[in-house]
């Protein structure tokens, strides 16, 4: 069995409430090539090959912080493919001390957003 490392204090899961699970999967399936582990109709636990997470069917959702931050090596790719999976772009890129970053929303209304080095 493969060796898994938590770091203390660190991110370790996230858990995202969705109205529309097969939505859910197709948005992040197609953005950024999650996959996916159904654990009955009403959660799926994703996974982007490092970390994991889950999405739990709920009536509604409130959007809010906190701020989610996804590296990409090439930001213009990862916003086409953001954009054609629906996703909406809140703010659009900009620099800041370190690199360049935009923020979108997903189609629950989760702002998330992506970064790249310079």
């Amino acid at each position: 069995m493969g060796e898994t490392t938590h770091r203390h204090h660190g991110i370790d899961y996230i858990e995202f409430p969705v109205t529309d699970m097969a939505r859910a999967k197709a948005f992040y399936g197609e953005a950024f090539g999650w996959q996916f582990t159904d654990y009955g109709p009403s959660y799926c636990e994703f996974t982007d090959g490092e970390r994991k997470g889950g999405f739990e069917l709920a009536e509604s959702v409130s959007p809010g912080r906190p701020l989610l931050v996804l590296y990409s090596q090439d930001l213009e790719e990862s916003q086409r493919r953001i954009e054609a999976a629906g996703g909406r772009i809140v703010k659009a890129t900009f620099d800041f001390p370190g690199g360049r970053r935009f923020h979108f929303t997903d189609p629950d209304s989760y702002e998330l957003a992506v970064w790249s080095e310079g």
